[in-house]
């Protein structure tokens, strides 16, 4: 595996996989992107206002990855795609990346329900078989925050059957993204700010 390229910081303080060689695809092809997310997960710190109040539409985890990215250029991006046989042509649009830069697509999953894995792994197929994207990514959290969760009371937000660790692996490792080359993150407790 080439997650070894990857900062020794992120190697101690995340949970990291990889699926087709991302890693050596990115440090190699996309340099650029390839520093923006390194400097973001060195940046990165989980705060325990952001896990106590209560979330919104989207959580202050994923507002922070996402406005770290989008000053450095990223954007959210909807592909529009459709099917043509001969002279007709059917609209058939996937979902919006949450993160977008020069072919790299990556998605936040903090606290959503499982099957938004599914989704994401299934757009990351069809983008990388049209040839939209290069590389797949998705920041998730850990098993272990779990534990953080309950001891803040905040533990029957964060059930079993919503977006972490391990209900990824399986996703990935039976196939869920196809040919693309995926690169997976896990927020650890070693992440953990329980002073802001």
């Amino acid at each position: 595996m080439s997650t070894e390229l990857l900062d020794p910081f992120i190697l101690k303080n995340y949970l990291v996989t990889e699926w087709k060689h991302a890693c050596a695809i990115l440090q190699s092809d996309f340099p650029n992107e390839w520093k923006d997310i390194n400097d973001l997960l060195k940046k990165f710190r989980l705060k325990k206002s952001w896990i106590v109040e209560p979330g919104g539409r989207k959580s202050q985890v994923s507002s922070n990855i996402d406005s770290f990215l989008y000053k450095k250029g990223w954007i959210e991006k909807e592909f529009k795609t459709k099917i043509t046989v001969d002279e007709s042509s059917i609209d058939s649009p996937t979902h919006k990346v949450d993160c977008y830069k020069n072919r790299v697509a990556l998605e936040i999953e903090w606290n959503n329900k499982d099957p938004f894995f599914d989704r994401d792994l299934n757009n990351f197929r069809l983008l990388f078989d049209l040839r939209a994207i290069s590389i797949g990514v998705i920041i998730t959290r850990a098993d272990e925050l779990q534990e953080i969760f309950d001891e803040l009371g905040r533990g029957d937000s964060y059930g079993a059957s919503t977006t972490h660790w391990s209900k990824l692996i399986p996703r990935i490792e039976g196939g869920g993204g196809a040919g693309c080359p995926i690169l997976i993150f896990g927020i650890t407790k070693k992440l953990y700010d329980k002073n802001s």
